[in-house]
């Protein structure tokens, strides 16, 4: 879930009776949404494509942004793209991952590099957030031989361009436009990067030889208003309650079309609140810390039925390891040239740590590690795109990707403390 809303002190209780019901109106007026938003997604691709050419202009924002020009090729940039790319362990493989610049993705390229596979990034580096961020993360993988592309994913050009300087064997995509709330402001980005960029990815993958196996980025926020708890990936998905949640449920419906049609081996995992250093500012984490440390107060909501607003924080390390198990696992690509094959894989996983937390809980551990009391403002949870809870069943990934998560919530967020006074160089506190 890629926000995180606090709640209030108190007992954590999961009881299915403290959340909202939902009527049957509600359910079709969300597969009613869900569908007209699949359908925009197509009639933007037809509207908004990228100029196939090798310097493309494209929006990262649809209402407030102005274009951009990628420009690339040349054979000095094919060499570093080769170069990044070259394969260095005997069993590698080469993996081309997109949104490399951000913060899975600079945790999954690293890992990746140094067990010896060839990695290419491709990031837009886009200004949701503190881009300066990601050119910090750029900078650490460039240092251990991982060059970032600089582009669109939206720009069909591009990508095959990459695809003719590289065969990569899978595709890590992991580039998307993050966060619940922000939709309210900029839907149109939503639809661009999460819908559109997937399926044009999607096309370039099915049209290349050989196929590359494909895993990408789900989002646990697709159980959305979904009481039943912990989430399985057999439950229902149909009512997202935002519509970053919509875009994510859209994209694993797409990837059903492409894998039944294309033969494209497809991989969606449903990452749980991921946190860690060179995390997300826009996590609660993350500024709930800098609040902390600048004496600002910092805001505690509560459910509309004084339930608690919990997570099931996953730590980044644990992420990265379910990542590299989907990519090992992963099947190849059969095609869809009439022959009489197996069918492509099309899996979904469930990527927590199966203990969720009080987000209040969350406020009191970074208060211990920043021996700062902070200053808390009780308001009511707003109908913002948030849901109360979320706790993910692993079962399936623990049994097919060997998954274990083993960092608690108190260790990742020393961990992440301890980066934060080291990178923003915050006074000489020390983490205990």
């Amino acid at each position: 879930m890629d926000s995180i809303i606090p709640s209030t002190p108190g007992k954590f209780k999961m009881e299915k009776s403290s959340y909202m019901h939902r009527s049957r109106l509600h359910s079709s007026i969300a597969k009613l949404t869900f569908w007209s938003l699949v359908f925009i997604g197509i009639i933007y691709i037809f509207f908004f494509k990228a100029p196939s050419s090798y310097s493309a202009s494209l929006p990262t924002d649809l209402s407030r942004r102005s274009l951009r020009t990628y420009t690339y090729g040349g054979a000095t940039w094919e060499k570093r793209v080769r170069s990044s790319a070259r394969i260095r362990s005997p069993n590698g493989v080469s993996v081309l991952v997109t949104g490399a610049a951000g913060f899975v993705g600079t945790h999954v390229s690293a890992a990746l590099k140094r067990r010896g596979d060839g990695v290419l990034g491709l990031d837009n580096f886009n200004d949701y957030y503190d881009p300066s961020l990601k050119r910090a993360r750029q900078a650490l993988l460039e240092r251990s031989g991982v060059f970032i592309v600089e582009g669109d994913i939206n720009d069909a050009a591009l990508l095959r361009k990459l695809f003719e300087v590289v065969p990569f064997t899978h595709v890590m995509h992991l580039a998307a436009q993050a966060g619940v709330r922000y939709a309210m402001e900029n839907p149109g980005s939503y639809v661009h990067s999460n819908i559109a960029g997937f399926v044009n990815l999607l096309e370039i993958c099915k049209s290349v030889n050989p196929q590359p196996a494909i895993v990408w980025a789900s989002s646990s926020s697709v159980y959305g208003l979904n009481t039943k708890v912990p989430f399985s990936e057999r439950d229902r998905t149909d009512q997202p309650a935002s519509l970053y949640a919509a875009t994510k449920k859209a994209g694993e419906e797409i990837a059903h079309t492409y894998n039944h049609i294309y033969g494209l081996s497809l991989t969606g995992l449903r990452f749980f609140t991921v946190y860690g250093p060179w995390g997300r500012p826009d996590m609660a984490y993350f500024f709930f810390t800098k609040d902390i440390l600048k004496g600002k107060s910092i805001s505690i909501f509560e459910a509309a039925n004084h339930g608690t607003v919990a997570r099931d924080f996953t730590y980044i390390d644990d992420i990265v390891r379910g990542c590299l198990g989907a990519l090992d696992t992963a099947e190849k690509s059969t095609g869809s040239g009439g022959k009489k094959r197996a069918p492509a894989q099309l899996r979904v996983f469930n990527l927590g740590n199966t203990s969720p937390v009080p987000v209040s809980d969350l406020v009191t551990i970074l208060e211990r590690l920043l021996k700062v009391k902070a200053e808390r403002n009780i308001m009511k949870l707003p109908r913002n795109g948030d849901v109360q809870f979320t706790h993910a069943n692993i079962s399936y990934a623990q049994r097919e990707l060997g998954y274990k998560p083993i960092t608690d919530l108190q260790s990742g967020l020393k961990k992440f403390v301890r980066w934060y006074l080291n990178y923003y160089s915050v006074g000489k506190k020390s983490v205990e």
